[in-house]
């Protein structure tokens, strides 16, 4: 399978797993709310592994320390100002203030999910086993993304199907930032000395800004012990990814 196939496969699948999400919600959204915590720990675990054990030691091969660091927290700094500018944020209640409006919610997940396409693309040029650990970063990042995405559209005023059909629609801007991001590195591989960083700070917001903040309030001991293993599950899959190169 050629690199290009690759990339449409895996930002395909992230966006027809996410309706599989979508859809569990809308038929049993009590069972969902009790695993989404797990599921959101899981993913600031694959966010932070990924960011550490893969994407920083890659970006490290062709950039100098203090450029790419320096890099790295202008992205950070990037992603916090967009967030502030187009009121994109990852809560996972329907009752989320910031999320009022849902048009404008449409507006943030679209540009959010077009850059994880290219982040996936950009991995997966990078090396095939980058690739795939990407995918799955931002496969378990979005699931409880677009959980709550769907319920912020409900509760903005959309029917269920019509929600349903909309936020599957712009899931699918996953596949357009992958496929601009094939063609604008092949074109210029320079790109990735800027999309490393970009990768590295957005998932490093994403996990420290807005998963761990929701997760570290369990006040439940029990709770919070499964939720400190679906973390270090996280961490561990991304480090077994980088020991098997898979």
């Amino acid at each position: 399978m050629t690199v290009f196939f690759q990339i449409i496969f895996a930002s395909l699948g992230i966006s027809f797993i996410s309706l599989i999400g979508i859809a569990f919600f809308y038929i049993n959204p009590k069972k969902t709310e009790k695993i989404l915590y797990y599921l959101v720990a899981f993913s600031a675990g694959v966010l932070l592994g990924s960011a550490f054990l893969h994407l920083l030691p890659e970006a490290s091969k062709n950039s100098q320390p203090e450029t790419l660091y320096s890099n790295i927290l202008l992205s950070f700094i990037f992603y916090f100002i967009l967030e502030k500018l187009i009121l994109w944020r990852h809560c996972h209640k329907k009752n989320c203030k910031v999320h009022s409006f849902g048009y404008m919610n449409l507006i943030g997940d679209g540009i959010h999910n077009f850059l994880d396409g290219f982040i996936i693309a950009s991995a997966y040029l990078a090396d095939t086993s980058l690739g795939i650990i990407t995918t799955l970063a931002v496969l378990f990042h979005e699931i409880p993304q677009e959980i709550s995405d769907f319920g912020v559209l409900v509760h903005s005023g959309f029917k269920k199907n019509k929600a349903l059909m909309v936020n599957f629609l712009i899931a699918l801007t996953i596949t357009v930032g992958a496929v601009f991001g094939f063609f604008a590195i092949n074109k210029s591989q320079q790109i990735l000395g800027l999309i490393f960083p970009l990768a590295i700070g957005g998932f490093l917001y994403i996990a420290m800004s807005d998963l761990i903040p929701e997760i570290r309030n369990e006040k439940s001991f029990k709770k919070s012990s499964i939720i400190f293993l679906f973390f270090i599950l996280g961490i561990g899959l991304t480090y077994l990814g980088k020991i098997f190169e898979i």
